[in-house]
């Protein structure tokens, strides 16, 4: 299973809701719904790529492939 990380990563770089969505032209409610999410939720590359520059991370950082055996 994929594990989202948004959550952590936000809370980590102490970016909020806001910041995050002023830095990526978003609306707050769309982070809010990314940020809530514990399964990875269906976002494009150009979203993941914008993340990650806006949160100064790599992808690693917001995604983690959690072993079910």
């Amino acid at each position: 299973m994929i594990r989202w990380k948004l959550r952590e990563v936000m809370a980590r770089k102490k970016v909020t809701n806001r910041d995050l969505a002023k830095a990526m032209e978003m609306h707050e409610g769309s982070i809010s719904r990314l940020k809530s999410a514990d399964e990875m939720p269906r976002v494009d590359g150009k979203t993941l790529d914008r993340l990650c520059e806006a949160l100064d991370c790599v992808l690693e950082d917001l995604i983690e492939q959690e072993n079910t055996a």
